[in-house]
Formats: structure tokens, sequence, C-alpha cells
């Protein structure tokens, strides 16, 4: 059996999930005015620069300490009422058409996020994908968050998950795949047999050139509305581009195969 990962964020959707419901947090009390201007400058800065593992580690940690006492159930239903609000159009049209393909070729796709399974899953099932990879923090006894991470799907951890998994399910990580745009995904790409750079940061463009990975560019934003996406001729325009890159670079990934 064969897998698909995609990366969440700036892969499938074009900005950091995390901090795209800080509005609808603050609406419903849970955040203040000055945490949502925060949160609004680190995603300006995420968007211009992206995002070392240093940074990352950071506002994970004040993410924790921002949201314990939290009830997880709250905030999940949060996430699932203002999602077509929030989620549109911020989703891929070409992120979209690769997940179709592969799952079309019968392969399993997982979204792999180091955002809560909360916003996670949501947002996957928005897309149609029910397999997730995604940070779980921890509850007390009354469903209320504290802050400690029981799964942290970031860096390696993305890694750790993705073979845990293969070992469990079976999964064939040397003839599966992997999408990121994060040189803090290094491992995630390193653990699959067909990694693919797509939207790269700097780091990530210099690493995919010297390996010879492909490299795609996602430009297309799109509303889904409430139903599950599946290909429609707009679509396929939209996506042409990147269809073609993308068949050049499993052309170029055989070819490789073959050499080695």
């Amino acid at each position: 059996m064969e897998a698909a990962f995609f990366d969440l964020d700036k892969t499938v959707i074009a900005r950091s999930s995390t901090l795209a419901f800080s509005k609808p947090l603050y609406r419903a009390g849970f955040l203040g005015r000055r945490a949502v201007m925060r949160m609004g400058l680190a995603q300006l800065f995420y968007l211009l620069f992206g995002a070392d593992e240093d940074q990352l580690t950071r506002a994970r940690d004040e993410l924790l300490h921002l949201i314990e006492g939290w009830q997880r159930a709250d905030v999940e239903s949060l996430v699932v009422e203002t999602l077509d609000e929030v989620a549109d159009p911020m989703v891929y049209a070409e992120a979209l058409f690769l997940i179709d393909e592969h799952a079309r070729q019968g392969r399993e796709v997982y979204i792999v996020s180091a955002s809560p399974e909360e916003i996670v899953r949501p947002i996957a099932r928005h897309i149609g994908v029910t397999n997730v990879i995604a940070t779980r923090v921890k509850t007390d006894a009354q469903g209320r968050y504290v802050a400690e991470i029981d799964v942290y799907a970031m860096g390696p951890g993305k890694a750790e998950a993705m073979r845990a998994l293969a070992e469990r399910t079976g999964i064939d990580l040397a003839n599966s795949y992997a999408y990121s745009d994060s040189v803090t995904d290094l491992p995630m790409l390193e653990a699959v047999g067909n990694p693919v750079a797509v939207n790269p940061d700097k780091d990530l463009r210099r690493e995919a050139e010297e390996r010879e990975w492909p490299i795609l560019e996602f430009q297309r934003p799109v509303s889904l509305g409430p139903a599950i996406p599946r290909p429609s001729p707009f679509a396929g325009i939209a996506v042409a581009a990147s269809a073609v890159a993308l068949g050049a670079a499993v052309i170029l990934l055989k070819r490789r195969a073959r050499q080695g």
C-alpha cells in the first residue's frame, strides 16, 4: 500500500491554519484583542519570511499557555461552525487536484500538520480527506487543555509518526509521496521515496535543487462551498500548469529510480 502525505499550511492551504481562526476565537471570547493582534503580526511575518524551527517552537509554547483551560470540545465545535467562513478561499486548487489524483491511483492520503488536531481534522474533512497526523494537546479529566503536548507533529515528529503509521498499516514509504513548503519538514520529505517541494522557502528550495527533487508552485486558492470537492472543468483549467509539473515530476522520479 502506498500513501501521499501533504503538509497543511502553505502547501494545501495558503496560510497558517491555527492563525486563520484567530478572529472566530476572538468573537467567541476565547482571545483578547492583544492576542489577536499578536497573532495577526505573526501571520504576516510567516507569510513574508516563513518560520524556522526555533520560531515555531516558541509559537507552540506561547499557544499552549494561551489555550490552557479551554475546553477541547468547544474549540472543535467553533472550528466546524466557522470553517466555511475561514477556509474559503484559502485552499489551493492545485493541492486539491493532486489529492484527488493520488486517491484515484489508490493511495491513502494524509494531511500532516503541526497545528492542533481540532483544527486540522475539520479542514481535512472539508477537502475530502479523512486521515490526519496532527499535534494533540493534553487535557484534564474535564476535557480542558493543559499546557502539555501529547503528540507533537512538528519537524522530526512528522517523520516519526509516518514511520509508526507505516509499521501499523503496511504503508510502503519507499513508494509513497510527501509534499511540503518548509525546510523544517525535511525529515518528512526524507521519509518517503518521492519527496516534492511545494512553494518552498529558500532553504528547502536549495535542498530540493541540490537533491533534484521536483518543485511545484501552487498559486490559486479557491472557494469550496460546503460539499466535498471534486475536480471540475474550471478547476482543471486552474491547475493545468501544476498537472503538467506533476507529470514531469513523476517522470523524473521514475527515471531516477531506474538509474538507481
